[in-house]
């Protein structure tokens, strides 16, 4: 007989017998930035994290800093939208004015900037809209669905052509986002629009304009996934129409996303993500045994805010008060178990407070 419970039989034993260890430097927090000062706003739909002020970050950094996270990822929510994004490449806009408050107050930290259009669009979507011929069931209606305000900048009801997000259009927004963000000190620019060549196009501007050493992390293997929907009440960053199947990938798929991967680092991605990750461990499992690359996933608002609730129900808060403790703890740790290299997660500060 094998009796495999002899290391099990201890705490001792089960920690000196453990494969795989969480640590501080494996997770990066997310925080939204807003404009104004003071600005410290809960955010409903994940509680617990807030919309900050610049100044108000800069104080929340510095806690994390002390507890011994070092990386962070940047969402911005700009005052003003219009349907080409321009507040998100502006050299004095919300994650470029953050980004550079907090590389001169914490010159050795992380930073990460997500680089997209969703939460800068009047729309919604992750690239620039044009009028085309998309064929029925690509996620956008027919303008004759759509009923555009005037002046909104998009095609108009009474026009016969379908909606459709520009991929080469997208790609030289992107490469003006990444650019400022860049110019702000970001250390690594992160696209997350799922426009094909993005990462190629923001490298070679990056490239271009003496930013070698920015480093990019491509959402490579983000699917269309109904896990987002905290998320976007967070970034107000929702769909005014349709939705965002013909550029976020299948969720049925396994191949589809190591495609994405391997065409993300033939493109010159340093870093590799899959979004969402509790779902997807498996596609972690495949990225991890054929890519050489780090391997990041997003632990996403859903994964987070469907334990939070949970775990804020009385009879949870009574019969087991550590409940999310262990919860997010085991999540995160199946993450890193898959082959993560990088996790992003709402719950980074607290898990950083649970491990100590």
């Amino acid at each position: 007989m094998h009796r495999l419970r002899r290391l099990r039989k201890s705490p001792a034993l089960r920690e000196l017998a453990a494969q795989v260890r969480l640590n501080l430097s494996n997770l990066v927090m997310p925080y939204f930035v807003s404009p104004g000062k003071k600005l410290r706003q809960p955010i409903k739909s994940l509680p617990g994290i807030f919309r900050l002020s610049g100044d108000e970050l800069l104080k929340d950094v510095e806690g994390l800093k002390r507890s011994g996270i070092n990386a962070i990822i940047l969402f911005g929510i700009p005052r003003d939208k219009d349907d080409k994004a321009t507040n998100a490449y502006d050299e004095k806009g919300i994650v470029q004015r953050a980004v550079a408050s907090l590389k001169k107050n914490f010159p050795d930290l992380a930073v990460v900037s997500d680089v997209c259009l969703c939460g800068y669009t009047s729309h919604g979507h992750c690239g620039i809209i044009k009028a085309g011929h998309k064929p029925a069931g690509s996620g956008l209606p027919s303008d004759r669905q759509s009923h555009q305000p005037a002046g909104s900048g998009l095609p108009s009801d009474r026009q016969s052509h379908r909606l459709e997000v520009d991929n080469d259009e997208t790609l030289k927004v992107l490469a003006k986002i990444a650019l400022s963000h860049a110019r702000a000190g970001a250390d690594i620019v992160a696209p997350s629009s799922m426009m094909d060549g993005q990462v190629d196009a923001i490298r070679r501007g990056l490239d271009a304009n003496g930013f070698e050493d920015t480093a990019i992390m491509g959402y490579s293997a983000k699917f269309a996934s109904n896990f987002y929907g905290p998320f976007r009440e967070a970034a107000d960053s929702g769909m005014q129409f349709g939705d965002r199947k013909s550029y976020q990938m299948d969720f049925r798929n396994a191949n589809e996303p190591l495609r994405e991967i391997e065409a993300d680092i033939q493109e010159g991605a340093d870093i590799v993500m899959v979004k969402p990750a509790l779902a997807y461990l498996d596609i972690i499992v495949r990225a991890k045994e054929k890519f050489n690359v780090p391997i990041a996933a997003y632990n996403v608002s859903g994964e987070y805010s469907m334990v939070k609730a949970y775990c804020q129900k009385p009879e949870t808060r009574s019969q087991k008060p550590e409940a999310e403790k262990e919860l997010a703890l085991e999540i995160l740790t199946a993450i890193k178990r898959a082959g993560a290299d990088i996790i992003i997660s709402y719950w980074a500060k607290d898990a950083a407070r649970w491990l100590k």
